[in-house]
């Protein structure tokens, strides 16, 4: 019998618990797959449901749900070896699951071993793990069915599972199933994006291929799935050591697939190898803009609006909602992308698509520049959006006017810095939020990363929005980022941004107000936040660690970090939901838990202070 298969992966951009969403994209890929003559397609995990119910999967009705849109999709996979990831119950346990389908019957279920449980996951609240070599039987549509650590004979192959974290853990399940030579991993993901990652994806699959002798498949999930994790897609096969098909990550389309021919006899495939991106600066500008597509199209607003400051944070949002449109377009045509949007056929290109969906504000003050209104300006002329231009200073006057009358003083720079400069950022919320709502459009916010860290950001001023883009990036990269876009992405009109020095312009001009002389260098600040929030060193670690480059003055700047960490952690509790893009972030629903309340490193400061 011939050992020649055509094998392939299929990503899916799913949405949690939108069962007519998921079930389309899942049989729109088996038909693509059956058009194609592929012989065995792997979907991602948890597929049918989607990754991210979060609390859901406490509930019954979930997993019965689950188990029915299986049942349901049996008929669609006439002439296919096809996996369906899914919570199933079983002995009052849920089990992270992908069931495996042959030609519309249910061949068995295999059960994940080792649960994420680490970063921004949280699966053990969920799930239970399956223990290594058992295996039971399970009823499904009245029909017995081996669920737990299978492997399976079909077409002559020997064929295992892993899923996602099981091929991270050193006691992974492929370890066992090299005992019984596999032809065949398969391995249905829900790998969330972040930085360069995929590099260590794809070297975990072609070292597996090698060290298991097999072939290796690999599919993970596509998009802004349920709102902080995005997913890029990624679709990897390789044969004994050999990277034999890698797909495009990051499309904009509901699904994608690859497929390579192997001949398991042999030991050949045919390649299929697409260009994909690689590097934190050509991932930056896909990733973002596809979180922000599929973040506007699931969350069903009309479009965008910005408070445009002309500096780098803004502006960084604002670029990457041109770029969403610019590879929407590409990749989907003007007339899909209209349709997904639900614009009018009368708006021709990407300048129109833009000045629809996408509204920008440069909310000016006395202590406003001409520098970043001209830039702000310059800007939002280029990537083609609705720009308006007001000053707030009656505002923050009339704010000012009525405290001032019930503490019986005027305020003054000297006694109240802080409340003056807060006001200016509270004032701009309410008007540019009354925009957003009559506009039915998200409210962007621009904190970075290394602003969450020190809390230089005014709550409920430049914090208030919708969704905080750029909240997981720190502010290095976002300057780096820019002065990429400029030269390598062709955004010409960020010349002017470029050259300006990052400021608040919340004090009078004359004072001359400088984010790094108010907080220390940034490139300092990055390197303090790696060292005490990824690797959660102590100060005086760190201390010993960046003495050498930067000397015994660097404790100043380590004190400041942790004093103004440990008093922010109400604000970062309240930014607004945001990307998970990078290694690490600071947002405490998802990566970095710290509590509100603490001693404020108080004797790890003291112990600094001695040496």
């Amino acid at each position: 019998m011939s050992r020649i298969l055509r094998i392939g992966g299929a990503c899916l951009n799913q949405i949690p618990m939108d069962w007519n969403h998921n079930l389309k994209n899942i049989k729109s890929a088996f038909k693509e797959a059956q058009n194609n003559n592929i012989d065995l397609l792997c979907l991602p995990e948890l597929c049918i449901t989607g990754y991210g119910c979060e609390d859901m999967f406490l509930s019954t009705w979930l997993y019965e749900t689950a188990q029915a849109k299986l049942i349901e999709l049996l008929p669609f996979t006439s002439g296919l070896i096809t996996c369906l990831g899914l919570p199933i119950q079983y002995n009052s346990c849920l089990y992270n699951c992908i069931a495996i389908i042959e030609n519309g019957e249910i061949l068995g279920i295999y059960a994940k071993h080792n649960l994420a449980n680490d970063g921004v996951h949280y699966e053990k609240r969920w799930f239970c793990s399956w223990p290594y070599h058992k295996i039971e039987i399970l009823n499904i549509a009245k029909q017995p069915v081996q669920i737990g650590a299978i492997s399976l004979e079909i077409k002559n192959l020997k064929i295992g599972f892993e899923i996602c974290e099981d091929a991270w853990k050193n006691d992974r399940p492929a370890n066992h199933l090299a005992t019984q030579g596999i032809d065949l991993i398969l391995n249905p993901s829900a790998s969330h994006f972040a930085f360069e990652k995929e590099k260590y994806r794809e070297q975990l699959v072609v070292s597996s291929s090698k060290k298991f002798n097999c072939t290796y498949l690999y599919t993970n999930l596509l998009g802004n799935e349920a709102g902080r994790m995005i997913y890029d897609g990624d679709i990897l096969i390789a044969q004994k050591g050999n990277l034999v098909g890698h797909n495009t990550r990051f499309s904009f389309k509901p699904f994608n697939i690859l497929y390579c021919d192997v001949d398991f006899d042999l030991q050949t495939s045919s390649l299929n190898i697409k260009k994909d991106y690689k590097g934190k600066l050509e991932e930056m500008s896909q990733v973002l803009p596809l979180a922000l597509f599929d973040y506007l199209i699931k969350s069903k607003n009309k479009g965008f609006v910005l408070s445009l400051s002309g500096g780098a944070d803004s502006s960084t949002i604002a670029i990457m909602v041109h770029r969403m449109v610019d590879l929407a377009i590409k990749e989907l045509g003007i007339a899909t992308l209209r349709k997904k949007l639900e614009l009018p056929t009368t708006l021709l290109n990407a300048k129109d698509i833009m000045a629809s969906i996408m509204i920008t504000a440069y909310q000016s003050t006395q202590n406003s520049s001409i520098e970043t209104a001209s830039s702000a300006r310059k800007l939002a002329e280029f990537i083609g959006a609705t720009h308006y231009e007001w000053e707030i200073d009656l505002q923050v006057k009339g704010y000012c006017d009525t405290i001032e009358d019930v503490i019986g003083r005027k305020l003054t720079w000297n006694q109240d810095n802080i409340t003056l400069q807060n006001i200016q950022a509270r004032s701009r919320s309410p008007i540019i939020w009354m925009l957003a709502n009559i506009n039915h459009s998200l409210l962007l916010t621009t904190s970075n990363r290394s602003e969450g860290d020190v809390g230089y950001t005014t709550m409920d001023g430049d914090t208030s929005g919708s969704i905080s883009p750029i909240a997981a990036v720190d502010k290095c990269f976002v300057l780096e980022w820019l002065k990429y876009a400029e030269t390598t992405l062709s955004y010409t009109a960020l010349s002017q941004v470029n050259n300006l020095a990052p400021t608040a312009e919340l004090r009078p001009l004359d004072q001359k107000q400088d984010d790094e002389t108010d907080l220390m260098p940034y490139q300092v600040l990055v390197e303090i936040e790696r060292w005490a929030i990824q690797h959660k060193y102590p100060p005086l670690m760190i201390y010993e660690k960046m003495k050498p480059k930067y000397g015994s003055d660097i404790k100043i700047w380590i004190k400041k970090f942790f004093k103004l960490w440990s008093i922010n952690q109400w604000k970062r509790e309240r930014i607004a939901p945001s990307f998970h893009l990078d290694a690490f972030n600071v947002d405490p629903r998802t990566w970095c838990r710290f509590p509100i309340l603490s001693s404020g490193f108080k004797e790890e400061l003291d112990a600094l202070d001695k040496v």
